[in-house]
C-alpha cells in the first residue's frame, strides 16, 4: 500500500485550490461566448433530424451526459461512441441530423477520422474544443471554446478543469436551446414520467380527489350532528356543505368543531350553517396537484373541496392522498 503524504489541513487545502482553478475555468468560458455560439444554437434548432454526440475518453462522458440533458429538454438527442461509429455506428447519422464533437484537444483520432464522412453526408457539424485552431475547431460549421488555462490536476494531465468547462458550457447551450423552444415544467415532466418531478406535474387533482360516495356532502340547514356524521363516515376531516341547487355553500372542518365548542356549550340546536366556513377553499379538477399543496400550505388546511364550472362539488383532495401520491 503506497505511503500517504498528506494531512487533513493539507487535503482540504488541494480540495479548495482545486475549486479554484475550476470555477476560475467556468467563469473565463463567459468572455469566449461568440457569434458561434449563435451559429451552434441556430444550427441545433432548424435540425429536422436528431443531435447526435460524440467523444472519446473523459469527453465521451461529458458527451453522453450533454445528450442526455438535451434530449429531456426538448432537442432529441443520443450518444454515440466515435470508435464503434467507424466500425458501423456511422449509420446511426442521417443527413437531418446535427452532430457535436467534443475533444478537448481536437485532435482525438476517433473524432477526426469522422470528419470525412460527416462532411461527405453534409452534416452540419458543431464542434467543442480548447483548441479553435485544431482540425476539429477549424473543420466545425461551429465551433465552442471550452479552453481552460490549466487543469486542476497538479501535473497538468488530467482532464479536470477542461471537462468541468465542457460540462458547464454543454448546459449553456442546452438552457439556451430548452428557452428558445419555450420548454415549460410540463414538457420537462413529460420525459420524467416515472420519477417524483413527473408526478409532481403530471398529475391533477382529478386524479387524486375522492368522488362519488366517497365526497362527503351535507344540505344547507343540516343539523350540526349530521355534519359530524358525515366527517366521521368519510374520514377526510371535512364536509362540503350544498345550496338547493347543488352549490358548495361552505365547508364545515375539523378546525371548525373545535371553535364551536368554544363558542356553544349545547350543540343540539346548532345548525350547520351557523358554524360552517364560508365560502371555503375549492379548487378546480384540472389544477395542478402541486398547485394544490401550495394553496393547502398557504392556507394552513389539509383539505379542498373540488368543484366544476358551476361550483357544484365533485371531489373531495386531502393531504393525505398527496403525499400517499409522491407529490410531496
Amino acid at each position: 500500500m503506497p505511503a500517504f503524504h498528506g494531512t487533513p489541513g493539507a487535503l482540504r487545502e488541494s480540495a479548495l485550490r482545486t475549486l479554484q482553478i475550476e470555477q476560475t475555468a467556468i467563469g473565463e468560458l463567459q468572455e469566449k461566448l461568440d457569434e458561434h455560439f449563435d451559429r451552434a444554437c441556430a444550427l441545433i434548432l432548424a435540425c429536422q433530424g436528431r443531435v447526435v454526440v460524440t467523444g472519446m475518453g473523459k469527453s465521451g462522458h461529458i458527451a453522453g451526459k450533454l445528450a442526455a440533458t438535451l434530449a429531456s429538454t426538448g432537442t432529441p438527442a443520443f450518444f454515440v461512441h466515435p470508435g464503434e461509429a467507424s466500425h458501423g455506428d456511422l449509420g446511426m447519422i442521417t443527413r437531418a441530423d446535427v452532430v457535436i464533437a467534443l475533444s478537448n484537444s481536437g485532435e482525438t483520432a476517433e473524432v477526426t477520422a469522422l470528419l470525412p464522412l460527416l462532411k461527405r453526408l453534409g452534416v452540419p457539424l458543431i464542434s467543442m474544443t480548447g483548441r479553435p485552431n485544431s482540425t476539429l475547431g477549424t473543420h466545425a460549421d461551429a465551433h465552442l471554446n471550452s479552453g481552460v488555462a490549466r487543469e486542476a490536476c497538479p501535473l497538468d494531465l488530467a482532464p479536470t478543469s477542461s471537462t468541468t468547462a465542457a460540462l458547464a458550457l454543454g448546459d449553456a447551450l442546452a438552457v439556451a436551446l430548452l428557452e428558445a423552444r419555450g420548454f415549460t415544467a410540463e414538457d420537462f415532466a413529460l420525459s420524467h414520467p416515472g420519477g417524483s418531478l413527473g408526478k409532481r406535474l403530471l398529475l391533477r387533482v382529478k386524479d387524486l380527489m375522492h368522488s362519488g360516495d366517497r365526497l362527503p356532502t351535507v344540505p344547507l340547514g343540516s343539523p350540526l350532528r349530521d355534519a359530524l356524521l358525515e366527517i366521521t363516515r368519510q374520514g377526510l376531516g371535512f364536509t362540503c356543505v350544498v345550496d338547493d341547487q347543488g352549490r358548495l355553500a361552505g365547508v364545515y372542518t375539523d378546525g371548525d368543531l373545535r371553535r364551536t365548542l368554544d363558542e356553544h356549550h349545547d350543540l343540539r340546536d346548532v345548525s350547520v350553517d351557523e358554524v360552517m366556513t364560508r365560502p371555503g377553499k375549492r379548487v378546480g379538477p384540472n389544477m395542478l396537484a402541486a398547485e394544490a399543496v401550495r394553496l393547502m400550505e398557504d392556507s394552513r388546511i389539509t383539505a379542498l373541496a373540488v368543484v366544476d364550472e358551476h361550483e357544484r362539488p365533485i371531489g373531495a383532495l386531502h393531504m393525505h392522498d398527496l403525499l400517499s401520491s409522491g407529490v410531496i
